[in-house]
């Protein structure tokens, strides 16, 4: 283990993990989407009906996905599945970036049709870059001049070059 508290077998034993509850995942998005498959209507001149395509892919990709799940169980010791939590919660804590990022992006996302394009873009690249730089004077006039360039010019080259009009808000 390193000073900072990661483990290269531990992160590998919580990656396995994590893989292996992606494939249970597939696996029950694969299984519902071949049922619902089995609800497309038949019509009386085909034989097998429009539903047997998609049927036969899910069930091939839910077959893979047992077989990824067996393997991934085989690969994966026993005393592993105690320690998962702990591992996931310092990966949340050494990628804290990513999630403030996302919650950023989800910001974002709802204040576009509130603020318009560009004052909630200028927001958004603004509060990343401030979040993600250095804060030195430089990087922070740097990081004004891209706010404003991909906001206000980005607004400005699709409505004059393009004729396509962004949103532009209620307030």
């Amino acid at each position: 283990m390193s000073e900072t508290g990661y483990d290269k077998k531990l992160a590998k034993e919580a990656g396995e993990i994590a893989r292996l509850l992606s494939y249970v995942l597939i696996l029950f998005a694969s299984v519902g989407l071949f049922l619902a498959a089995a609800g497309i209507p038949t019509s009386r001149f085909e034989r097998l009906g429009a539903g047997a395509f998609p049927k036969i892919v899910f069930a091939g990709i839910a077959l893979m996905a047992v077989v990824a799940i067996i393997d991934a169980l085989r690969k994966i010791p026993s005393d592993a599945y105690g320690r998962f939590a702990a591992q996931t919660c310092a990966w949340a804590r050494r990628s804290y970036l990513v999630f403030v990022t996302l919650a950023a992006l989800a910001v974002y996302l709802i204040l576009i049709p509130l603020l318009g394009f560009s004052i909630a873009s200028f927001l958004f690249i603004l509060g990343v870059e401030l979040v993600l730089m250095p804060r030195r004077p430089a990087t922070m006039l740097i990081a004004v001049i891209v706010a404003v360039v991909f906001s206000f010019g980005l607004n400005w080259l699709f409505a004059e070059v393009f004729n396509v009009f962004l949103p532009r808000g209620v307030l």
